[in-house]
């Protein structure tokens, strides 16, 4: 892991030391400048930097970045280990990503619904930008 751009982009190094950038599929999280932007790198920062990742994807966005589920696992000497986290689902739980629904049919169904499931748990308990009284999803804050 080489950086993190914001709650939804990284950049990591590949087997053959070249950087790739990484948007997270199946999200989007808050514009570094909306609330809890920054929180949402931080987050991810904290998951994801300094560790060995598996990404799994299947297309590059017009950007050129891969747009991928991106894996990390704890180090792990004893049986058993735990399972490698999702970053994506991992950043909807904690209240700091939108399940980006126009994306969705590129979701496995079992991605698509635990991500959907995610997300009204983490509004139901108003947790991260849920707390705020109209959250504003980032496609939206972009165009104005």
């Amino acid at each position: 892991m080489v950086g993190i751009t914001d709650g939804d982009t990284a950049t990591v190094l590949d087997d053959a030391k070249r950087e790739e950038k990484i948007r997270l599929a199946g999200i989007d999280t808050p514009e570094k400048k909306q609330p809890f932007g920054e929180k949402a790198k931080q987050s991810l920062s904290a998951l994801i930097f300094g560790k060995p990742v598996r990404i799994e994807w299947e297309k590059r966005d017009r950007y050129g970045r891969v747009v991928g589920q991106v894996f990390v696992s704890e180090p792990c000497s004893g049986e058993p280990c735990p399972s490698p986290v999702d970053a994506s689902l991992f950043q909807i739980r904690q209240g700091l990503a939108w399940h980006f629904k126009r994306y969705e049919k590129e979701q496995r169904p079992e991605d698509r619904e635990a991500y959907a499931k995610a997300e009204e748990e983490a509004r139901l308990s108003r947790i991260g930008l849920w707390s705020e009284p109209d959250p504003v999803p980032p496609w939206e804050w972009r165009h104005r």
